[in-house]
């Protein structure tokens, strides 16, 4: 069986069961290096909310949960331009933030959010994604947790989508190149 999202063709990438393993190990790595710790984990919306889920359920300690959303445009305006569309609501003032992404190509997004915390004065801040991508970053970041490195691919499931559609598969696919 071929899936098809958007009309494209995938290929099966990582499955669910690989994910979860290693979204358990990193909630055992986070929890230790967060003991004694005030946790604030943000989540970015849409793509990050289900691993997001997935993860705090793993981390074993007293935490607290927000959410920013953002949005690149590349239709209509300057391609690259990114806009706060939800900031976080709580008070990150001496405390630690963990941002919870789902994946990370250029590094134009994470830092954008990561100024847009830091202005809010945390004790620490450091940053954990599902997947980063092996390519050139246009951004010099750091990315202090990641699930799995991956070749420069357009992936699709488990909270990331094309065109809005296929966050709600559990599996994580490649979609394949057209033809022509």
């Amino acid at each position: 069986m071929i899936l098809q999202v958007s009309g494209r063709k995938t290929k099966l990438l990582l499955s669910s069961d690989e994910i979860s393993k290693r979204v358990s190990q990193l909630g055992i790595e986070i929890t230790q290096d967060y003991i004694d710790k005030d946790l604030v984990v943000i989540g970015v919306l849409k793509g990050g909310f289900i691993f997001l889920a997935d993860l705090i359920r793993q981390i074993k300690l007293k935490t607290e949960i927000d959410f920013i959303r953002i949005s690149s445009y590349k239709e209509g305006t300057k391609a690259g331009e990114i806009e706060l569309v939800a900031n976080i609501e709580t008070s990150l003032k001496g405390r630690d933030v963990l941002l919870v992404e789902d994946l990370i190509d250029t590094g134009g997004t994470l830092d954008f959010i990561k100024r847009t915390i830091l202005s809010k004065n945390p004790a620490s801040y450091k940053t954990c994604a599902l997947i980063k991508k092996q390519k050139r970053r246009e951004v010099d970041i750091t990315v202090d947790y990641f699930g799995f490195e991956i070749n420069d691919k357009f992936i699709v499931g488990y909270g990331t989508d094309l065109a809005e559609e296929g966050r709600n598969l559990p599996d994580i696919f490649a979609i394949e190149k057209e033809d022509g």
